[in-house]
Order: C-alpha cells, then sequence, then structure tokens
C-alpha cells in the first residue's frame, strides 16, 4: 500500500553566495516521515496550472510556518512588524486552503498555516499582539539571546473538551513552543476555535465536517519528542491515507 503523499508549503530564500533557493525546515519533512508520509514540497513560484496539477496528485497538505501574510488579504491594520511577506507564497496557500477546505482534503496548518486557513476563509488577524493586545502573553520567543531552542515551552495551551484535537492529544492542556507576533483577531465564518493560550488568543482551530482540517500556532514538528505531537502527526498522515479523495459530509460548506 503506498504510503500517503503530503504536500509541504515552502519559503524562498537565498544562500550565503546569494544564490535563490526554495526551502522548508527539515522538522516538517522529517515529522511527516515519522509519521508515515511521503514529503513533497511545494514552490510558492509554481503557475497556476502546475500547482493545480500538482494538488490533485497530493493525499494531505501541510501549510508551514513562515512570515506574514500581506494585510491587503484581510483589510488588516498596517504595523511596522509586519515582514517577510512573499505575495506568490501568499496567493497559493490562501488558494490551496480554500481548495482543502471545500474538497476535503486533509490539512494541516502550523503557526502561518492557522493563520492561512483563517484568512483563507474569510478571517483576519491581529498584525502585532503586543501592541493590539493589552495584557497579552509574549507568544514571539524568537530573540536568539533569551531563545535558543525551539523545543522550549514557555505557555500552556487549554484545549476545548469532546474537540477532535483534543481527542488527538489527549490532553485538556498542553504545554507549547510559541513563535509568533500575529494571531487570529476574528475566526472565519466556518472554523471553530478549539484551543486557547491564557491571555485569549486562539491557539487552534479545525473544520468541522471536514475529514481533517485542524490547524495549531504552536510548532508541533519541534516537539515530536512528545507522544501527544507525534499522535497529530499520525492522525493527519492516516487521514490522507485513508480519506483523501472521499467527499466530506453532506451539505458541508466551509464558508457556512
Amino acid at each position: 500500500m503506498p504510503t500517503p503523499i503530503i504536500g509541504i508549503t515552502t519559503r524562498k530564500d537565498f544562500t550565503a553566495a546569494g544564490l535563490p533557493v526554495v526551502m522548508v525546515q527539515q522538522a516538517y519533512t522529517q515529522a511527516i516521515l515519522e509519521a508515515g508520509g511521503t514529503p513533497v514540497l511545494i514552490p510558492s513560484d509554481l503557475p497556476a496550472e502546475s500547482w493545480h496539477e500538482l494538488y490533485k496528485r497530493l493525499d494531505g497538505v501541510l501549510f508551514t510556518g513562515g512570515g506574514d501574510i500581506a494585510v491587503e488579504h484581510f483589510n488588516g491594520q498596517e504595523h511596522p512588524k509586519v515582514g517577510g511577506v512573499d505575495e506568490a507564497r501568499d496567493l497559493i496557500e490562501l488558494e490551496l486552503a480554500r481548495l482543502a477546505a471545500t474538497d476535503g482534503k486533509p490539512f494541516l496548518g502550523i503557526c502561518r498555516g492557522l493563520q492561512v486557513a483563517n484568512v483563507a476563509l474569510g478571517g483576519s488577524l491581529y498584525t502585532d499582539i503586543p501592541d493590539q493586545v493589552p495584557g497579552s502573553l509574549k507568544h514571539d520567543w524568537q530573540d536568539p539571546e533569551v531563545y535558543k531552542e525551539r523545543t522550549h515551552l514557555v505557555h500552556p495551551v487549554r484545549v476545548e473538551p469532546g474537540s477532535r484535537l483534543g481527542e488527538i492529544l489527549g490532553r485538556a492542556v498542553v504545554d507549547v513552543n510559541s513563535l509568533h507576533h500575529q494571531g487570529i483577531k476574528d475566526l472565519a465564518p466556518g472554523l471553530k476555535a478549539v484551543a486557547y493560550a491564557p491571555d485569549g488568543i486562539v491557539e487552534a482551530v479545525e473544520l468541522p465536517g471536514h475529514p481533517f482540517g485542524v490547524a495549531v500556532q504552536w510548532h508541533p514538528e519541534w516537539l515530536t519528542d512528545q507522544a501527544a505531537m507525534r499522535r497529530l502527526f499520525k492522525s493527519f498522515v492516516e487521514a490522507a491515507g485513508d480519506g483523501a479523495e472521499q467527499p466530506a459530509e453532506p451539505g458541508f460548506n466551509p464558508k457556512r
């Protein structure tokens, strides 16, 4: 039986010699491999006809972390900390998320991937949590002077009982890493918030009625030493293998 093929979104960068590269951190591909999937990279500059053809051959899509989404896509508030914007990546990922939501193709969003899912389906974002959410926690633990390990757990997340994510993780509270300065402001119609940070920031969402539509704000790919995080990737890959071509539940509408 062939292993599920999981498309992984990528970012553009440059080598030390200044040569352009398409890349993704190995932690993502390794997590998919360990869960039993075959990772395939999705370059963000693929022409439309190419990525549509690739999409049809994928059993699932993993939306990875990375730079910020351009504020124009969600009528967001401009902020000087908005950075790493890649319009080509925005366009392909937002459309991939809409397709996966509508088609019932299993998807997992991580950090930016959660934000992509929310914006793709009609939601909005805080463009800088520290400035726009009074009393918020520190969520952006990327300062190399104080945060050197992406496995460092910085705050708890409360997971809603009875949610799909809660069933997968098997815990009502999980401690997580945190590497983001943006987050969900207005939840997209059709999405359900299923986990929260202590300051109320949404930390995970699900798409009810979908074979597997889950996104988390933390980075589980760096926490696969934990059984709960391994189960998250395993559940995603199994859903991709079992039901990628099966239709969503009758009457399913991600924008409802």
